[in-house]
């Protein structure tokens, strides 16, 4: 079974597994390791809970791996209460806790955790440093990552395991010179994940002479350079892109669909819609993914009929759409103005695919009818939304409270406005949001009395900028 699970034939695991337990043959914890990490999180209920029938489920190793898989499965509850159950709860268990945490973008959770192994006396493997680098990186705590570098440092660690780690914390923070300096001290012991860890992070610092150099060392792989594209889209750098694009058509890897995904958003953001088009049409493979993407594509360019037209492409094609893809056809429909076609999109969701709108999705249909005028109808999806238990997020009270900017609805606008700001607090960008909102309808006393609490509370208004490349050179505008 484990060879199986390991070559990714899930369903030979599954069914050898199905054998031995018709044969009514023993199962123990290593009988169920590699049933649960087997793809499906309806299955990996069914035998946490024939392990807890048969009683294997009380050993650490046991627990750990549901730990394991009720996590990879968004279920974060599920995997704390799992390890809230555990007797002895090794290193393995507290790794596991801590990335469960860093995987769901809780940092301080993971933090907390990590206080907690320190206090039991926990030994601290790689693995825990490898983890607590990613939480100081997602809380952008620089020196409290520089610290676990000592660490390392101090207890003498495998910097072969912690390496790429510690480039992408460096990088993360633009500290190339360090990520390149950790890079060097390995000598021979680099491996491809490290290579390509540095090189996505010099493209994404704009460190390209570093990037190509480390190219040069190794044979390109479809991981380096999807990282690298992934860059190269974050800074809107088409330049660096299509040679990228260039070295992938050389070595044969735009038969790759992640890699081609890439390819086509990095076109899209960098302006070049019609090549994302090409490279669409000419991909061998498409996922939900790459319709998704050049849907988003059109839209954020205003093509909204060609978006439209592009979803009902996917529909044809029996791609189902995901919960994403649905984000972005209710954007271009708001983008372009498009409100038959917005709703007929957002009443499919449910009626036709089964799949339940989310705050996002209610935000951005609040949107489109804002932008139409259609202001009792705004408040009409927001009643559908709150009668459907569904907590109005950040999103959607911006939603609205453009919507009433939009069409001088007062009293609601201050409704929506007082339920943003005690959501959002201290973000400057809602403060400016209301006191537009203010202005719009012509109460100028309240626009002042908004940039006195901006004043006192210490909120500046963000600067926005672009990039623009000219040649082989940036400059920031």
């Amino acid at each position: 079974m484990a060879s199986y699970i390991r070559s990714g034939n899930a369903a030979a695991t599954l069914s050898i597994f199905q054998g031995i337990h018709r044969a009514g043959s023993h199962i123990d914890s290593y009988t169920l390791m590699p049933v649960l990490a087997v793809p499906d999180p309806v299955c990996g209920k069914q035998v946490h809970a024939l392990a807890i029938k048969t009683g294997s489920d009380t050993p650490t190793i046991t627990k750990t791996a549901l730990m394991n898989m009720y996590s990879k499965y968004g279920q974060l509850g599920c995997s704390v209460r799992v390890f809230q159950e555990v007797g002895f709860k090794d290193v393995v268990t507290w790794n596991t806790m801590l990335s469960s945490f860093v995987r769901h973008g809780l940092p301080e959770e993971a933090l907390a955790v990590f206080r907690e192994m320190r206090k039991e006396g926990v030994w601290l493997s790689e693995f825990t440093l490898c983890s607590l680098l990613k939480a100081c990186t997602l809380l952008k705590a620089f020196q409290q990552g520089k610290q676990v570098h000592a660490m390392v440092v101090v207890m003498g660690r495998d910097l072969v395991v912690l390496g790429t780690a510690l480039i992408d914390f460096y990088t993360n923070f633009e500290y190339s010179e360090e990520a390149m300096e950790i890079f060097q001290s390995l000598n021979w012991e680099k491996d491809d994940a490290m290579r390509n860890s540095l090189i996505s992070g010099c493209v994404r610092n704009r460190r390209y002479k570093e990037a190509f150099m480390i190219m040069r060392s190794m044979r390109p792989n479809v991981v380096a350079l999807t990282s690298a594209l992934a860059a190269c889209s974050k800074n809107s750098d088409l330049w660096i892109g299509k040679q990228i694009h260039c070295v992938a058509i050389r070595f044969g890897f735009t038969f790759d669909t992640q890699l081609c995904n890439v390819l086509l958003d990095m076109y899209a953001k960098c302006g070049k819609i019609w090549s994302a088009g090409s490279l669409f049409d000419r991909m061998h493979k498409k996922s939900v993914v790459s319709w998704t993407s050049m849907i988003d594509a059109y839209g954020s360019h205003g093509h909204g009929l060609e978006a439209v037209d592009m979803f009902r492409k996917m529909e044809v094609n029996n791609v189902p759409p995901n919960l994403v893809t649905f984000i972005a056809v209710l954007s271009a429909c708001a983008h372009s103005g498009m409100v038959e076609e917005g709703r007929e999109c957002f009443n499919s969701m449910k009626e036709i695919y089964g799949l339940d709108p989310g705050p996002e999705h209610y935000a951005c249909f609040i949107d489109i009818l804002g932008r139409a005028g259609q202001i009792e109808e705004v408040w009409g999806v927001f009643n559908h939304m709150v009668k459907n238990q569904i907590e109005p997020t950040a999103a959607v009270w911006i939603a609205i409270l453009n919507a009433c900017s939009l069409n001088l609805d007062v009293s609601r606008g201050e409704f929506a406005a007082k339920n943003l700001l005690e959501l959002e607090p201290n973000k400057p960008g809602n403060y400016v949001l209301l006191s537009n909102f203010y202005a719009a309808v012509g109460k100028w006393d309240s626009v002042n009395e908004l940039r006195s609490i901006m004043r006192d509370k210490g909120l500046v208004k963000e600067i926005g900028n672009s990039w623009v490349t000219v040649v082989h050179s940036h400059g920031n505008i």
